[in-house]
């Protein structure tokens, strides 16, 4: 970090680089004396468009194919910070590495339903998603639809709608909210899902703040973050690491700081045909985040979570 330049690694899409200049703005506020500078980093998970089976869906490596590359260029140096979209980062960050605490406000946590509304699909409906929890999810409330995995960015997968891209079209594609409001595409939406029947994804509308342990850069940018979104997504991803899942397993989680000033969790484990679902709830102080993720995960586990991930982990 020499003449006080910090180095930022993100992914190459237009959403990353929205999602550096919505962390940027405060933060280089804050610091006006620091210059920042941008590094394109290329995951393998942006290289690979070739689409999925759902059975190889079920056998991904999860968030790591969008986070292995920057972690590499922060572990070596190459860069002092990273901006993850958080949901795609592994629960266990590489060696000599942290997160720091996570910037606020998060984005909207829900997945949404672009070209209908979930009732209004005809029966046997085409639907596209490159999730695991997202198929898991659909087919648990409409098991009659025929969820197709697909990949690439958000005007890509939006252009897959019926009417825009011929016999490959779809009936419809769920998405991340955050992602649609962040690229200004609010109007896709159809149906907003609702959290308590559809949980998102561990981390979900939050943004990762990845540097070198006892970096400068760590110490300049110590103190940036919201601990209450913080605390909600700590909770999310306790749950994730406690089930050893990742972006391969249907795990949703939500927490969020109700206005008891409490931290309120829930979670689901959803099978890949959506036959089988187990839920837990919890409320627990905000400053103990993980024991509240653990607690939950071991209820989950107790409802027999483990079945249903070991079916999908087994090739």
């Amino acid at each position: 970090m020499s003449d006080a330049v910090v180095r930022i690694g993100s992914r190459a899409s237009k959403l990353a680089r929205t999602q550096v200049a919505e962390w940027l703005g405060p933060v280089a506020a804050h610091l006006p004396g620091v210059r920042f500078r941008r590094e394109v980093i290329l995951e393998g998970g942006d290289q690979d468009r070739v689409t999925p089976t759902l059975a190889e869906v079920a056998k991904t490596s999860g968030g790591s194919a969008f986070s292995t590359q920057q972690e590499e260029a922060l572990v070596s140096g190459r860069v002092d910070v990273i901006v993850h979209s958080l949901k795609d980062l592994p629960t266990t960050v590489a060696e000599g590495t942290v997160l720091l605490v996570t910037p606020g406000p998060r984005e909207d946590v829900r997945d949404v339903l672009c070209g209908a509304t979930l009732d209004g699909l005809p029966q046997g409906a085409r639907v596209g998603t490159g999730a695991p929890r997202r198929i898991a999810q659909l087919l648990a409330l409409r098991p009659d639809l025929e969820v197709l995995p697909i990949r690439g960015n958000v005007p890509g997968r939006l252009a897959r709608i019926d009417g825009r891209n011929g016999r490959n079209g779809l009936d419809a594609v769920v998405l991340a909210a955050a992602g649609l409001n962040r690229l200004g595409l609010v109007p896709d939406v159809h149906q907003v899902l609702d959290p308590a029947e559809f949980p998102p994804s561990p981390g979900q509308g939050a943004l990762g703040i990845q540097v070198r342990t006892g970096s400068p850069a760590a110490r300049l940018l110590a103190g940036t973050g919201d601990p209450q979104v913080d605390a909600c997504v700590r909770a999310e991803r306790a749950v994730l690491a406690e089930l050893h899942g990742g972006c391969s397993v249907p795990v949703g989680a939500w927490g969020r700081i109700g206005d008891d000033g409490l931290l309120h969790l829930s979670a689901a484990v959803t099978s890949l045909d959506g036959r089988t679902q187990v839920t837990a709830s919890g409320t627990g102080p905000a400053d103990a985040p993980q024991k509240l993720g653990e607690c939950l995960a071991a209820d989950l586990l107790d409802q027999g979570a483990a079945d249903i991930l070991a079916t999908i982990r087994t090739p």
